[in-house]
């Protein structure tokens, strides 16, 4: 039996919205960092590894997957989402800007904000995807800085 993981990460260009040669960096390092460990479990494969589309339709984000002998599309509304991932990108611009200049006491409470605040994203995503796809902490943590970075606009 194969493992339960991702061996690929691709994203439908024409349904993200335009990025910056910055944002468009985020996404592929985002994807890099999922791809080089993970644990994905599609409810109903019975091994991977998959490859992973990610789209934007109709205000969801869709997981087309695909594997041996193993082909679903999840959509997930990304309503839930939205509060936290709008409040995850203001902090990380908050902890970039406390880089610039701030002492490192404040910017190691704007850093703890950010590692909670990703957390809580972790979890919220992990949670909406309880029973069509199993993943671990660290791979919902993963997974979440890749939405995060598709929310990123240009």
């Amino acid at each position: 039996m194969s493992e339960h993981r991702l061996s690929s990460v691709e994203l439908d260009a024409a349904t993200l919205p335009a990025a910056t040669a910055e944002i468009e960096h985020e996404r592929r390092v985002a994807i890099f960092d999922l791809v080089e460990k993970n644990s994905f479990e599609p409810a109903g494969a019975d091994g991977g590894p998959y490859a992973l589309k990610l789209s934007l339709l109709d205000g969801r984000l869709v997981f087309d997957i695909a594997g041996p002998e193993f082909a679903r599309a999840h959509g997930l509304s990304l309503n839930p989402l939205n509060k936290v991932v709008k409040d995850y990108i203001a902090i990380c611009d908050s902890y970039f800007e406390a880089l610039r200049g701030t002492s490192p006491s404040q910017i190691e409470a704007v850093d703890m904000g950010r590692r909670g605040l990703h957390n809580e994203g972790a979890e919220l995503l992990k949670a909406r995807l309880d029973g069509k796809i199993a993943v671990d902490h660290e791979t919902a943590r993963r997974l979440f800085t890749l939405v995060t970075a598709l929310y990123r606009r240009g």
